[in-house]
């Protein structure tokens, strides 16, 4: 008899966890995920909850972290950034960023950060829209306050920084609940 019992014991607890596991996967299915550094970015989510899964995006996280941008990035928004990874910040000169992120240079780690932000979601259809519509580039003014200018070759977005520096967007369109993220493949400087 007490076999009996812990097999059906056994067997309810082996249900349920089906179906928890069934009704998560529902939920999750619900919403459309793009996969960015190995993990889905969940629309429901804001820019900081997402960008700490992403393992291609951890020294950006730690940036963003040293420079107390979390909270803004977390706020309503909305917010259009442009996500450099890993690989993009290991193309800047050897120890640049230990230098960023010190404390005394935060005013320039903010004014780096800030300038891959635009006010605003704009996804990548609408910044197509506005390079076909400036005759083959779009100007857009950042959080920081000085402009990114956007261009496309072939089926590709690129964006070009302040020093004539262009950044490729590699995946576009990560939206999220608080604006929407394109990571791309180079660190923008102002």
């Amino acid at each position: 008899m007490k076999k009996l019992t812990s097999m059906v014991a056994i067997g309810a607890f082996s249900i349920s966890i089906m179906f928890t596991g069934a009704a998560m996967a529902q939920m999750a299915s619900k919403e459309k995920t793009v996969t960015v550094g190995g993990a889905p970015m969940y629309p429901s989510k804001n820019i900081v909850e997402n960008a700490v899964n992403s393992k291609d995006h951890t020294t950006l996280v730690a940036a963003v972290k040293a420079a107390g941008l979390v909270e803004t990035l977390s706020s309503k928004g909305p917010f259009t950034v442009l996500a450099p990874t890993n690989a993009a910040f290991d193309k800047l000169p050897k120890g640049t960023v230990e230098t960023l992120v010190k404390p005394e240079n935060k005013t320039m780690l903010t004014k780096i950060l800030t300038y891959h932000v635009l006010a605003g979601n704009y996804s990548a259809k609408a910044i197509w829209a506005a390079v076909k519509k400036g005759s083959g580039k779009a100007v857009m003014k950042t959080v920081e306050g000085e402009n990114l200018t956007f261009w496309t070759k072939g089926k590709d977005l690129y964006v070009r920084d302040a020093k004539g520096n262009d950044a490729k967007v590699t995946i576009a369109d990560v939206n999220q609940s608080n604006g929407v993220i394109h990571v791309i493949d180079t660190v923008l400087m102002p």
